[in-house]
């Protein structure tokens, strides 16, 4: 099953300086999803206390939050318009660059389907792995799913 939010409405008139402030807006969405990750790992300190049938299910549903907002995370930091990377992308690179990849948001959504979908399943068709989008989220996540376990103290 595939899905995506809609949409973030945002003000532009309301940005002092609309690039530079689009990137605090964009950075916004994937810096939450770390900040409860992070939540979600000290949280596992507190199983100890929950009573011996809770603790099991309790400690299942923070590891999945903690992996879910991770790769949530490195997802929409991919440099593709509309993910919020993308957006991020736009305002820090030279307007040679940024204007024709700020060009391609019509067409993200699809772009990412090809990558994420069609490409690996013509790739497995051929017997060639062309599997890297999916293997760059994972390699990623692991790693900062490590960094978040070892900053709290649970690795």
């Amino acid at each position: 099953m595939f899905g995506y939010a809609k949409p973030v409405p945002v003000n532009f008139r309301a940005l002092r300086n609309p690039r530079r402030d689009m990137i605090w807006v964009a950075a916004a969405g994937p810096s939450m999803n770390i900040a409860l990750a992070i939540l979600a790992a000290l949280a596992f300190h507190l199983i100890d206390y929950l009573p011996g049938t809770a603790a099991p299910w309790v400690a299942e549903n923070l590891k999945n939050a903690l992996i879910i907002n991770v790769v949530l995370a490195v997802f929409n930091w991919l440099p593709l318009p509309p993910l919020d990377g993308g957006r991020i992308a736009v305002g820090v690179l030279p307007d040679a660059v940024a204007s024709p990849l700020a060009r391609l948001e019509p067409y993200g959504m699809l772009t990412l389907i090809g990558l994420l979908f069609i490409l690996p399943t013509l790739g497995a068709q051929t017997g060639v792995d062309v599997n890297i989008v999916w293997r760059f989220i994972a390699h990623s996540a692991d790693a900062i799913i490590d960094a978040i376990l070892r900053l709290t103290g649970n690795y």
